[in-house]
């Protein structure tokens, strides 16, 4: 189970993970990144509160910084746990995405 909070301020938009993102969640995220992104120059994902992610998880957020890349916007991980970092890291997301503590 993955809520999904949004906190929009004008063109920045922060979205509060919580819980596992599994397949069936990566696809409501998904989703969630299609529909929000269109006006948004300063994404920010704050993981604080995520227990899980899958590779379909992760795909989810390639795609994020793939679409902000693009449009000329930065992406930034925050509140991300260590085990978390750890996968990022693994998988050379690290490399390319931003994030902060």
């Amino acid at each position: 189970m993955l809520d999904i909070k949004k906190e929009q301020n004008g063109s920045e938009l922060k979205l509060i993970l919580v819980g596992k993102l599994s397949i069936q969640e990566a696809k409501a995220l998904g989703q969630v990144v299609d529909d929000e992104l269109a006006d948004v120059t300063n994404l920010t994902f704050d993981l604080k509160e995520l227990t899980y992610v899958s590779s379909a998880g992760l795909r989810v957020l390639l795609t994020a910084q793939n679409i902000m890349d693009e449009a000329g916007g930065r992406m930034t991980l925050v509140n991300v746990p260590p085990f978390i970092k750890d996968v990022l890291k693994l998988t050379g997301f690290n490399k390319f995405m931003t994030i902060e503590d």
